[in-house]
């Protein structure tokens, strides 16, 4: 016969807490456990001198927060290398926090683009066995600040800008056009670019794709295989831009050649744009013309 004690609060308190009571003859499940914060909003904006990233969490604050720069993204779990634009890659972790119930993320999208000075995207990068990660691609490497706030809860990055940047723009493909059959199959959108080097920076820009808002409204990028482009050069009137990944057209008439090309001829150094696959090759090398490589025609 089990015999009946009185535990004190405190002590059933604690005891809960760490996730299974066994008093009195009773037992609680081990999923009666102090609750995991969880991540439900992402958000950036731009305030003077720097871009403000923000991760707002229900349940408190992680036990454990970081930021830093990499080389290059990773994967939890899976191990694999995970793409993200910028020149330079931060790194996010949460300890002891979770983005995602039910199979579902609790944010909203795991890659999205931004239109700021210096975040250009941000990626989720792992959540597992309770650490969250995210890799943050900006334009460029600069100083960097992690703070939390509460009511709510919130983990802020401010990320500086404390470079000159200009407008241009990146020409995405009108789906809601294209479909239809009516011209423009193209609609540029302003980013804010890191000047020298404007060409490589709003390209850069274009292989990130649309924001939310601009998905929403139809425009998609194609990238016909490409993750990106190794070099940008611009001599005499003409730009050689040079793939990295792979380089399909999938028998479209429209590939990521009719991005680049007024994503680059808005400036008025460029008259002619000639593109190379990832060999290196192209199908007309030589001469004031455009080209593209063989991969890319229908």
């Amino acid at each position: 016969m089990v015999s009946l004690r009185v535990v004190s609060l405190r002590a059933f308190a604690a005891v809960l807490t760490a996730g299974v009571l066994v008093a009195a003859g009773f037992s609680v499940p081990a999923n009666a456990q102090a609750v995991v914060p969880t991540l439900v909003a992402i958000r950036a904006a731009h305030h003077p001198g720097l871009d403000r990233l923000v991760f707002q969490f229900r349940g408190g604050l992680p036990a454990q927060r970081s930021v830093r720069y990499v080389a290059g993204l990773v994967g939890d779990g899976s191990g694999l290398p995970i793409a993200v634009a910028g020149n330079a890659r931060l790194l996010v972790r949460f300890g002891g926090a979770t983005g995602h119930a039910g199979g579902n993320t609790t944010y909203g999208p795991t890659r999205r683009t931004l239109a700021l000075p210096g975040i250009i995207q941000v990626v989720n990068t792992g959540d597992f066995e309770a650490v969250l990660s995210f890799g943050v691609g900006v334009a460029k490497k600069s100083a960097v600040r992690l703070y939390t706030l509460r009511n709510p809860s919130r983990v802020v990055v401010d990320i500086a800008t404390p470079y000159r940047t200009v407008r241009a723009k990146a020409y995405f493909l009108n789906s809601l056009n294209f479909n239809a059959g009516r011209t423009p199959y193209v609609r540029g959108v302003v980013r804010p670019v890191v000047v020298p080097g404007t060409a490589a920076a709003v390209l850069q820009r274009l292989f990130a794709g649309p924001t939310q808002g601009e998905a929403a409204a139809g425009l998609r990028f194609v990238g016909s295989g490409a993750t990106g482009f190794s070099k940008v050069t611009i001599n005499n009137g003409v730009a050689r831009v040079y793939l990295t990944g792979g380089c399909s057209s999938g028998g479209s008439t429209f590939t990521v050649a009719n991005e680049i090309n007024p994503t680059l001829k808005q400036f008025a150094s460029v008259r002619w744009v000639k593109i190379y696959d990832p060999a290196g090759h192209t199908q007309r090398p030589t001469g004031r013309s455009d080209s593209i490589p063989a991969c890319l025609e229908p």
